[in-house]
């Protein structure tokens, strides 16, 4: 049969990504205590297109990715490998983006429950260099500085989004970025608490005041303590409960900025 997608391009334009994008599927991720876990995953396959080429072949980035059900840094190394020597490319790129469950323990009747973070790894093949990105988004309670001042009663609290991302060339651990926003907050958030918890989560959010910009600043500092971070961003974005609208921050640092 005729392949038309092999047939040369007059306009000699390389593109730099082509590929397909948000393919679902199930996947499995290993978490920190070596344990693999289930998900569904949104994945996006690239590489990137020689200019003499009309066109990609589409269907070998879906056999590649449904021959890779488990996904962590050596995994993607991996498919990025496969795909550039399958296609003849230069480059490629993978993108990953999954809801991923943590067990976690109420913190006076230790009721364990699941609460899922978002997710998404991002990794680049060109030659040699790997580079690799992870970014957690952990919703976590943060309870207003002023509002705890200015009150005889009580103080305005909320949820909040804390997004870390980072770039570095070893494997990081999500549980890892998920504690940095927790400690960072006024309190972590809990899917199921009884009323002893509940007493306890809402005395430890006002004892610990936090406007998203110290969220922001505590968070930092904790991931100025990792080794080997290339670059990182770091947002918190609060949903104001007496608002209308968020409040946000954001800060990047690491070794190349």
């Amino acid at each position: 049969m005729k392949d038309v997608q092999n047939q040369p391009d007059r306009r000699q334009i390389y593109l730099n990504q082509v590929g397909i994008k948000d393919f679902r599927m199930p996947m499995e991720i290993c978490n920190k205590n070596g344990e693999w876990l289930s998900t569904a995953a949104d994945i996006s396959l690239l590489v990137g297109l020689d200019a003499s080429l009309r066109g990609t072949h589409m269907s070998r980035f879906v056999d590649m990715i449904q021959e890779n059900r488990r996904m962590d840094l050596k995994h993607m190394r991996n498919i990025l490998e496969s795909i550039q020597q399958r296609l003849e490319s230069r480059s490629s790129f993978v993108r990953m983006k999954f809801d991923y469950f943590i067990e976690k323990e109420s913190p006076v009747t230790r009721l364990a429950s699941f609460i899922n973070v978002q997710v998404e790894y991002s990794a680049s093949l060109e030659g040699n260099d790997f580079e690799f990105d992870m970014k957690v988004i952990t919703p976590v309670t943060t309870l207003c500085p002023c509002s705890k001042e200015i009150s005889e009663y009580s103080a305005h609290n909320q949820r909040a989004n804390v997004s870390i991302q980072i770039r570095r060339k070893k494997f990081m651990w999500i549980e890892d970025l998920v504690e940095i926003a927790e400690q960072s907050a006024s309190s972590p958030v809990y899917s199921l608490l009884k009323r002893p918890d509940e007493k306890y989560v809402t005395e430890h959010a006002y004892d610990n005041p936090r406007f998203v910009e110290d969220v922001c600043r505590e968070a930092k500092l904790r991931v100025d303590r990792m080794r080997d971070v290339k670059e990182y961003c770091i947002e918190v974005e609060s949903l104001e409960s007496i608002h209308n609208h968020s409040a946000y921050a954001m800060v990047t640092g690491g070794e190349e900025i």
